[in-house]
């Protein structure tokens, strides 16, 4: 144990891999993986030798591991998102349209590989130490860098410890990761505190040791684990203690908080196809319908019921014992944060119309720190930053009451049994409550991907997520088909991609004097008033075809 003077930690912060759990790997884990993946892949209709997409996925993990140990050479690091981590990392080596796919589900991609690679299990002394920092009111905030921060939290909530938990801080959530003293910082920020005024516990020397002595926190312990002895390059920074498990740690924090001396010593099958009939070859360029969500396959209404309890845990989450955070002002925030998003997203579109530059979508953080956020304490706002995705995710489903569209189950089986994949290409704040409101309604099993706006960073009609959707469908745009209710976002990209069928619906967003406005122009093809009026098309437009092949 170090000699010298430890401070009374007021926060407690702890990493997540080799602290709160062991891991270890799964035997099986790759295999599984594989079979993760696949699914993916079928479900857009492709196709692919598993032994070809375990190779990658391994040269991807490789190649990544180094990536990471050179990271922690950085002073600042960046963290990679989900897309870039699957696109350029375990996606590399296969071919555009399953690369496409796969990236266009990076986040469930990454959270399924991680579920599948390793076995977690908590560690000795962990429930102790959580315990006795709820006993003295010292919060926990989990520090860690991770590309899947949801499988994190799904673990925590499987053995019942997410309560324990003041804030948890994942790299992939938050865009930086260890040694980067920022990590510390918002850490401290969420739980009140100074980083002096923290104590630190992790696993490694080159990014736990080194980012809490970065960071100036109050002391930094090691809880041994398989890679504390092997760093990946010389450290010279050392911790203050370090212990066979947590186990030992907890009489060292319980003395702490109470003003003792006494210190114990320390050591140093293939998968189901989930759309489509057959799969096809990644050569072969398919009919294919996009299709925009809201008021397309789901019209919506503001709904009290939904989002009284999602203010409700606005206010509860972010309520300090200085600064309590009324319901009623959760949703006058969150009123004034629409309002100006609103306007965010109307600045962006002048830009993007004047100089092409990407029509930008926000990002989660952008939403609640900076617009939500604003006037909020620095407390507050951090704890607004570390959970970002998961609020944006809850806001999605929370802020309007949706009602599938007459017709679209229709539409949606017919594709599925012309083999026409159907892609989901929506503006939208959470891709997540996207998915979450296609499975409610029965229509997960139908579609093929989803390429949503928050995801790919680019709003419609930026023909650059159009491109995307093309991609991952592998689609033929002179073929296809493309159902929006926006003549200036869906009409307008689809003519950009030369995409042939366009078609808006009425009873959407959009008046119907310009619904017909844009059909007179040529902007749309077809203007119906339901989902059926696309099939009609559609089936129209099919018999049309095979006649003229006759012919030819």
């Amino acid at each position: 144990m170090t000699t010298r003077h430890l401070p009374t930690p007021r926060a407690l912060l702890l990493d997540f891999g080799g602290v709160i759990f062991l891991t270890s790997k799964n035997p099986a884990g790759k295999e599984a993986a594989t079979a993760a993946l696949l699914r993916h892949i079928h479900r857009a209709g492709h196709d692919i030798d598993p032994a070809a997409l375990t190779a990658s996925i391994t040269a991807g993990q490789t190649a990544l591991k180094h990536w990471k140990h050179a990271s922690s050479r950085r002073l600042n690091p960046r963290e990679m998102g989900h897309r870039e981590i699957v696109g350029d990392f375990l996606a590399a080596d296969l071919p555009a349209p399953i690369r496409a796919t796969l990236e266009s589900e990076a986040r469930q991609v990454l959270h399924d590989i991680n579920s599948a690679l390793s076995h977690h299990t908590l560690r000795p002394g962990i429930t102790d130490l959580l315990n006795t920092a709820a006993q003295h009111n010292v919060p926990v905030v989990i520090v860690s860098n991770a590309h899947s921060g949801a499988n994190h939290r799904r673990l925590l909530r499987a053995h019942g410890i997410d309560k324990s938990f003041a804030a948890q801080i994942y790299s992939d959530e938050v865009g930086i990761r260890k040694p980067n003293p920022r990590m510390i910082e918002l850490a401290a920020e969420a739980a009140g505190v100074a980083p002096a005024d923290c104590w630190y516990v992790g696993d490694t020397l080159d990014r736990d040791v080194v980012t809490g002595r970065r960071a100036g926190t109050g002391a930094v312990f090691i809880t041994a684990s398989q890679h504390t002895a092997n760093p990946p390059f010389a450290v010279t920074e050392q911790p203050d203690a370090i212990f066979d498990t947590p186990e030992g740690l907890v009489p060292v924090f319980h003395d702490a908080l109470t003003n003792t001396t006494t210190q114990p010593g320390a050591t140093t099958q293939q998968p189901a196809q989930a759309s489509g009939n057959t799969t096809t070859s990644t050569n072969e360029r398919r009919t294919t319908l996009f299709i925009d969500h809201g008021g397309v396959i789901s019209t919506s209404h503001n709904d009290d019921a939904l989002l009284t309890p999602f203010l409700r845990h606005l206010s509860e989450f972010l309520s300090t014992p200085t600064h309590p955070f009324t319901v009623w002002e959760a949703g006058v925030q969150l009123a004034q944060a629409r309002e100006t998003h609103k306007t965010w997203k109307q600045q962006r579109r002048l830009e993007h119309d004047a100089t092409d530059a990407p029509l930008r979508e926000i990002q989660p953080h952008e939403f609640w720190t900076t617009l939500f956020g604003a006037g909020l304490t620095t407390q507050q706002q951090a704890l607004l930053r570390t959970e970002a995705h998961e609020l944006t995710a809850a806001y999605g489903r929370a802020k309007s009451r949706r009602t599938q569209r007459p017709g679209i189950h229709e539409l949606l089986t017919a594709c599925f049994e012309r083999n026409m994949p159907v892609v989901v290409v929506s503006n939208t704040i959470s891709g997540r409550a996207v998915r979450a409101e296609c499975q409610a309604i029965g229509l997960d099993g139908l579609i093929s991907g989803y390429v949503c706006s928050d995801e790919i960073g680019i709003r419609k009609p930026d023909q650059r997520i159009i491109n995307h959707a093309i991609t991952l469908a592998n689609a033929n745009p002179a073929t296809s088909w493309f159902v929006g209710d926006k003549p200036q976002n869906d009409a307008a990209v689809a003519l950009a991609a030369g995409i042939t069928h366009r078609v808006l619906l009425r009873g959407g967003t959009t008046e119907d004097d310009q619904l017909d406005a844009a059909l007179e122009s040529g902007l749309a093809t077809h203007v119906v008033d339901s989902a059926h009026g696309v099939l009609d098309a559609m089936t129209s437009q099919h018999s049309q075809d095979r006649l003229l092949a006759h012919h030819l």
